[in-house]
């Protein structure tokens, strides 16, 4: 069975300060970069990614794969109209040239996201499976793995034979829904079309409280899994959602398939009604910057372990650009000790560091380069503590498997306070990102990190405590801190809040 294979990922923040370039899908950071043809079946190999788990999968179903194009940018703005159009132009033009060629083709993967929003679309994934209907007609097997973050759109689960999201935040079972949408193909390949469901959650889910590893998400991640065994589905999935996306389809989803439509209805009822019932706990503290230095620096001298303090509100891994200081400032002015804040995304900063030299003093402003209203750069007096060349493998089980390219980095200090500083936009999910520059997380009192989530799959094994943190940033823990204009009438802001006015 010939299997065209390819990817186009982008989580959109529309509120964010930087859109996304056609160079930002080029270049690699923490995923490979723009990869095509046949490149792709060895690019992949061993990594986190759906693609991944699908090339994998693919001997066990007789699949001969023909491999198109994938590539991905780190969340931020929209995407810029011509990169858009260029990267689905080229996918679609590959994809057309292998269906007419000599046998065609039996069936599609992609390895999509899910909440791409572009300058000119609200649905980028839900216009790319338009487009390839167009090309390959209606009857064709489509198979597209999503993101848990994923706004699903009817129009993504109208052009696609079947949908497959991941089950956890942090990601660590990428690959596994990239080895289920192989089985999902299988079996459309064999049986023909399935029945499909759709509901759709009334209210957003703040990123921070999506996390699986803890309740309510915990539990209604175990229910989508029963649901799919006890009544024989194909696929059940629960999409959170990406909540800064201003967007009329923005929000928490279930999709299910099965052979029998009347069970793909009774699951998909099912949990959307325990979707609805959790509301209420989705919910937990948030710390100001202040008080969360002070008490981190008060428990520190107590504690085996560091405490971590999440700057999620500038979480590059949900559209932030990784350069505010609101964090740095709060530490360095609380005098906190053998405290690490990363990552600050700030090439400037880290081309002047290695100028310089370990052991250099540099007088400048770091971070806050991005342009958002109200944030100025940290003005001081740095000391360049170690530099690197930001090309290292991940150790930790959201990257795993992956060969990290951050660009030229640098570790700087002042007072008890060490910064790493990158060339490229990635959040703090990997503990590599630190021990690159000779630091040994579980050996620091505080560790600042830009991420929402992802952290907790490498760093809450080591971790004594983990505070939520709202410093300044694009991606409010505080849904209405957003000026959404464009969400659907009735959907609630914020779990059992105000609901959306039009």
């Amino acid at each position: 069975m010939r299997i065209v294979i390819g990817g186009f990922q982008h989580e959109t923040n529309t509120f964010a300060p930087v859109k996304a370039s056609f160079r930002d899908f080029e270049q690699a950071d923490g995923w490979p970069g723009l990869t095509r043809g046949p490149d792709i079946l060895t690019t992949f190999a061993g990594i986190n990614l759906p693609i991944a788990g699908f090339i994998e999968a693919a001997p066990s179903h007789g699949f001969d794969l023909l491999p198109s194009l994938w590539c991905s940018a780190s969340p931020s703005a929209q995407v810029e109209r011509v990169a858009y159009e260029d990267i689905a132009g080229e996918l679609l033009q590959r994809i057309s040239a292998f269906a007419a060629a000599p046998g065609g083709i039996d069936g599609i993967y992609l390895d999509l996201h899910g909440a791409m929003v572009t300058e000119h679309l609200e649905d980028g994934e839900g216009e790319l499976l338009a487009r390839l209907r167009r090309i390959v007609g209606p009857d064709l097997p489509i198979v597209v793995s999503l993101d848990l973050h994923a706004n699903v759109t009817r129009r993504i689960v109208e052009q696609a034979s079947a949908l497959i999201s991941c089950r956890t935040y942090p990601h660590v079972d990428l690959a596994e829904s990239g080895m289920a949408s192989a089985e999902i193909l299988a079996r459309l390949l064999r049986e023909g079309k399935l029945a499909k469901a759709m509901r759709r959650a009334d209210y957003l889910v703040p990123l921070t409280w999506q996390c699986t590893l803890i309740d309510p998400a915990q539990s209604l991640y175990r229910d989508v899994a029963e649901q799919q065994r006890k009544r024989h589905l194909a696929s059940a999935s629960f999409t959170f959602g990406f909540p800064p996306a201003d967007i009329a389809e923005c929000g928490p989803a279930i999709v299910t398939y099965g052979a029998d439509q009347a069970k793909a209805e009774a699951a998909a009822d099912y949990l959307i009604d325990a979707v609805n019932a959790a509301e209420a706990a989705f919910a937990g503290r948030v710390w100001l910057p202040d008080e969360a230095v002070a008490y981190a620096a008060a428990q520190a001298p107590k504690t085996q372990r560091p405490i971590i303090l999440a700057d999620t509100q500038d979480n590059p891994g949900a559209g932030g650009n990784s350069d505010t200081v609101g964090l740095l400032e709060a530490l360095v002015a609380g005098r906190a000790e053998s405290a690490v804040l990363a990552n600050l995304f700030d090439p400037k900063t880290a081309e002047i560091a290695h100028q310089a030299g370990i052991g250099a003093e540099i007088t400048l402003g770091i971070g806050a380069w991005s342009g958002m209203a109200g944030h100025r750069p940290f003005e001081a007096t740095f000391k360049v503590v170690a530099l690197g060349d930001g090309v290292f493998d991940a150790t930790g089980p959201f990257y795993r498997g992956n060969r990290m390219q951050l660009g030229p980095m640098a570790l700087l200090k002042i007072g008890g306070v060490e910064i790493v500083v990158t060339s490229r936009k990635q959040q703090a999910a990997d503990q590599a990102m630190l021990t690159h520059l000779g630091i040994a997380p579980a050996r620091r009192k505080i560790l600042a990190l830009k991420s929402s989530v992802h952290f907790r799959a490498d760093f809450q094994p080591i971790a004594e405590e983990i505070l939520i943190v709202a410093a300044p940033g694009a991606n409010p823990v505080d849904n209405y801190a957003l000026p959404y204009r464009r969400l659907r009438k009735g959907l609630r802001i914020m779990p059992l809040g105000q609901a959306f006015a039009g």
